[in-house]
């Protein structure tokens, strides 16, 4: 089966799980540790990734694998709790079929989350950085293979993957709970392995103020089929070389669970704001 074939059954097997219910028009994905921030979210559906043939499923620790449609603060959207990776195995088309395969059916907005490591000074763990731009050239391109003219062009272009008017609201809605809110660029590796020191300062010099294992491609996937993005790193460690002691993916996950509250604070501003 090819991807577009892929991509077609998974939206039929969708359509027919979700039943009556409509779909939102924005869309959440919750990275590792993010995942249950989902329970504030009032449910009309639940869907494993599982239920759904040939969709890719999630491995990684911290990511339940499901689709959360439902309201939070009474705004319509649907949740992604939990994403693949690059890194488990999976094809690019694969890692962004997800968000390919909503951004067909209709969702409009993407709010991309993910944990991510502290590079620049001032980040601390359990900081929340808006993400203003990305380097992903250090993963394989999500638009590699034959164009889809359905989707975009062969060459989109990139100036302004996250929407601004979106990191507006995402700055507005920061203020009103006094959230101190870092912003900045997210580097993307392919994990599974932690950077070393080395890297973290090349990637320092490359203008990089957090890293992480996902998002990036996401970014770029749904930027060509002209869909608006906005992306948020949970800042759950500093970088390789940066703090005291190893990295552990434990740590990571404990992180993303104690900024619960602040991060479903953030989010429900923002989509009050977004829905005003």
């Amino acid at each position: 089966m090819n991807p577009l074939e892929k991509l077609e059954s998974c939206k039929s097997q969708f359509n027919d799980l979700l039943g009556d219910i409509t779909l939102p028009k924005i869309a959440i994905v919750l990275g590792s540790g993010l995942g249950a921030h989902a329970d504030a979210v009032v449910a009309d559906a639940v869907i494993p990734y599982a239920d759904i043939k040939d969709f890719p499923t999630s491995t990684a620790p911290g990511h339940e694998g499901h689709f959360v449609i439902g309201t939070l603060a009474g705004v319509p959207i649907i949740v992604m709790r939990g994403r693949v990776h690059y890194y488990e195995g999976y094809a690019m088309e694969d890692v962004v079929l997800p968000m390919r395969m909503l951004a067909s059916l209709g969702v409009e907005t993407f709010i991309l989350t993910n944990a991510a490591g502290g590079i620049q000074d001032g980040m601390r763990p359990g900081d929340l950085m808006l993400i203003t731009d990305h380097i992903a050239s250090f993963v394989p391109s999500p638009l590699i293979g034959p164009n889809n003219d359905e989707w975009g062009v062969r060459f989109p272009d990139m100036t302004q993957v996250y929407d601004l008017e979106m990191q507006d609201i995402i700055r507005n809605a920061a203020r009103k709970i006094d959230l101190d809110l870092k912003e900045g660029i997210y580097l993307q590796v392919t994990g599974p392995p932690f950077e070393t020191p080395a890297e973290v300062r090349a990637y320092r010099i490359l203008g990089a103020d957090v890293a992480g294992m996902s998002t990036a491609v996401e970014a770029v996937a749904l930027r060509h089929m002209g869909v608006r993005v906005a992306g948020i790193s949970c800042v759950t460690n500093l970088a390789s070389g940066l703090g005291a002691g190893l990295l552990t993916a434990e740590e990571v996950i404990e992180v993303g669970i104690q900024t619960a509250d602040t991060f479903i604070a953030l989010l429900t501003t923002m989509l009050t704001k977004m829905e005003s």
